[in-house]
């Protein structure tokens, strides 16, 4: 009989444990909100799972608090442990589990991508890698590193920045072949076998392939120059003069022939853990990249290490022939298949170096990564110290019980009074909690008929009515509660003057928050905190910390609130385009739509064709003339 962790097991755990297959697959542990909380594979989920909640004095504190947390546990049989491998990964990355070993970056790293798929490929930026037939190269940390990466390249390899259709038989250029920026295949100054060899010559100069195409830029040059074509033998001279430099900044470790590698270290510092990589192309240093990890206290080095392996490549537009570890991993055999079959079939060497400058070269990944990892706390720790200090601020200027360390702002916009959206952010301890934003559709204002005040007190009265309605179902077992609603703010901060603010007032009030809950309205023009029932503003100190984070909240506010509006907006399609004229309701709306049939005749026609549909005056058919043309 299964000796349970000292604890309540629930009679839905008990069964659940009771029936796991004995099969390879993936398996996904719930909280109580239904959250997933921890994505694991197992060879046989019927021992793997149970494993978890045997009385064993063996598990770490993470793992007991994670047992705690479990509610509901999910699982997928698949056909092998490869495929198991695979899935989780997928999962992972998915769901983001916080008991799991995960990268720290929400969104998706930046890639180069080449659009070898097009007649004249351009290079562009991307988050997103897409089975079309591009070449991809990454993924880098930073979006402004990729981009002055491109802006040097751009110099060596002028590829198209424009968005013609090339022809070739334009009559002028634009200024970018000018200036030496562009080849111009769109006048034919360069063939299209001749743009997309400089495009290939562009990947294997990011691939770290550079001697073939120093080479072949060498001999042209010298041929230019034996036929008399001074200015090609020029440009072809300051091409190889930019490359040279940009090679030379290269560290040469190993000879040419020695296989393509990835070089990884880690450090770590109190549950924070720093993965500096090394990227060895054709017996050179051509690069380097740090991750930062998550979810690695109560973990082991090889654990987090093969975490981070099977992410990183998961990510990775490339794989290289040999990876460098600093430690034996977990599951290196398996992992070594994934890697292969990644490959296109070829194999993928995960290897230990013991001695020789492959060690060497791991020494000093690691060394780097704590240098990163202490260079980023030092940053952090400042970071927030000036978030602790813009909190005092705040708490102070406003006279404030405490630090207010959950902070709401609320913004409204629309579009003449279209698609009008209200917008809730929330800062926890000055930095944003993006899982807490919220956005409300307001119903309050007619179409036509903006009214910030009535849309701001909407939001507000919906906002607390969510909280009242939390409040009343906290005895309730098992109920889900949406914790952007279900906890006061310490402060309020709203977008507007003292007419948005009064509003605000008068809904706290309403609900018997107005003692319990501070608000503050912040004008835009000279950045005056207004306080209910007082006449006179408040001006923060020009260059405190406490302005600047409150500037920082209501542009967020504003961001999120403009983004939301804009998405509704195009949902509401042709429609919405008649809604804003002055005049035209729901009725002329359809009559016009259904008489016209489309969009476009309607801007098409006349104002005597518009006359011609029910319900239309003159006055209504000039207004609907005049928005739309």
């Amino acid at each position: 009989m299964l000796e349970y962790l000292p604890m309540e097991i629930s009679e839905k755990l008990q069964g659940i444990l009771a029936t796991l297959p004995v099969k390879p697959g993936c398996y996904l542990y719930h909280n109580a909100e239904g959250a997933v909380i921890y994505v694991g594979k197992a060879v046989n989920l019927k021992n793997r799972v149970r494993s978890y909640f045997h009385a064993d004095s063996s598990h770490d504190n993470k793992t007991r608090r994670l047992v705690r947390e479990i509610a509901d546990i999910e699982w997928i049989v698949v056909g092998s442990e490869l495929e198991a491998l695979i899935l989780e990964m997928n999962l992972i990355k998915k769901h983001r589990p916080k008991y799991n070993v995960r990268l720290k970056d929400d969104k998706r790293y930046p890639y180069i991508k080449i659009h070898w798929n097009e007649p004249y490929p351009k290079v562009t930026v991307t988050r997103q890698m897409e089975e079309d037939g591009s070449r991809y190269f990454g993924p880098y940390t930073s979006a402004w590193a990729v981009y002055q990466t491109l802006e040097v390249l751009r110099k060596i390899f002028p590829y198209l920045t424009c968005d013609r259709e090339i022809t070739g038989n334009d009559p002028r250029a634009c200024l970018y072949y000018d200036i030496k920026l562009c080849t111009a295949p769109c006048i034919g100054a360069i063939s299209k076998d001749g743009y997309r060899q400089m495009i290939s010559d562009l990947m294997e100069f990011l691939s770290g392939h550079s001697e073939a195409i120093v080479q072949r830029l060498q001999n042209d040059m010298q041929k230019a120059s034996d036929e008399m074509r001074f200015e090609k033998a020029a440009a072809l001279r300051d091409q190889l003069k930019a490359m040279q430099t940009i090679i030379e900044r290269q560290k040469i470790v190993f000879g040419s022939d020695y296989a393509d590698s990835d070089v990884i270290a880690m450090a770590r510092a109190d549950g924070e853990a720093c993965v500096q990589i090394f990227f060895i192309r054709g017996g050179k240093l051509i690069g380097r990249e740090y991750f930062i990890l998550e979810g690695t206290e109560d973990t082991t080095d090889n654990e987090v290490m093969a975490e981070f392996v099977k992410q990183f490549y998961t990510e990775a537009a490339n794989i290289p022939e040999q990876v460098m570890l600093p430690q034996e991993i977990e599951e290196r055999i398996i992992i070594s298949q994934w890697l292969r079959s990644r490959r296109g079939g070829q194999k993928v060497e995960l290897m230990v170096p013991k001695e020789g400058q492959p060690k060497d070269l791991v020494q000093m990944a690691s060394e780097n990564a704590t240098e990163t990892l202490q260079s980023l706390r030092a940053q952090w720790q400042a970071d927030a110290h000036r978030q602790e200090q813009a909190l005092s601020d705040l708490q102070t200027y406003l006279n404030l019980p405490s630090p207010p360390n959950r902070i709401e702002c609320y913004d409204v916009s629309h579009t003449q009074g279209v698609a009008t959206v209200g917008a809730m952010v929330v800062f926890e301890q000055g930095v944003p909690a993006k899982r807490l934003y919220r956005k409300f559709n307001i119903e309050s204002t007619s179409i036509g008929a903006p009214d910030d005040f009535a849309s701001m007190e909407e939001m507000l009265t919906r906002r607390f009515r969510r909280w009242k309605g939390s409040q009343e179902k906290e005895s309730d077992v098992g109920s889900k509660k949406d914790e952007a609603f279900s906890f006061l703010p310490d402060l309020i901060i709203i977008d507007g003057g003292k007419g948005q603010l009064g509003r605000v007032v008068k809904v706290l009030e309403g609900v018997g928050l107005l003692d319990k809950v501070p608000v503050v309205g912040l004008a835009k023009q000279e950045e005056e905190i207004f306080f209910p029932h007082k006449s006179e503003p408040l001006l923060l100190p020009r260059h405190s910390q406490g302005l600047y984070l409150v500037q920082r909240i209501r542009d967020e506010a504003h961001r999120f609130g403009i983004t939301a509006h804009r998405k509704k907006r195009s949902k509401l399609g042709l429609a919405s385009q008649l809604d804003s004229i002055p005049g035209i309701g729901p009725a002329r709306r359809k009559a016009l739509l259904k008489h016209f049939g489309s969009m476009d005749k309607i801007k098409q026609a006349s104002i005597e064709e518009l006359l011609m549909v029910k319900g239309m005056n003159e006055t209504s058919a000039k207004s609907v003339k005049a928005q739309l043309e």
